[in-house]
């Protein structure tokens, strides 16, 4: 959670520079979003592929370092 406050905190800052200086975004702002949300979507679809194609024991020791009770899933 702190990573994520801190890249906002990050990008606001830059942003309040930015209007200060009056430089224009370097993309259209609706096109800079979309991308970053495809790459998103493209890292965790990777991520879920990975996790559903491991075999089995692989899964399972994934699992040992969850908290008691976690249940896996």
């Amino acid at each position: 959670m702190l990573a994520y406050v801190g890249s906002l905190g990050i990008g606001l800052g830059v942003g309040v520079r930015y209007g200060l200086l009056r430089f224009r975004s370097p993309a259209p702002p609706l096109i800079a979003l979309v991308g970053l949300l495809g790459m998103l979507a493209g890292e965790q679809a990777v991520s879920l592929l990975r996790a559903r194609l491991a075999p089995p024991s692989t899964r399972d020791a994934a699992r040992e370092g969850d908290p008691p009770g976690a249940g896996g899933r």
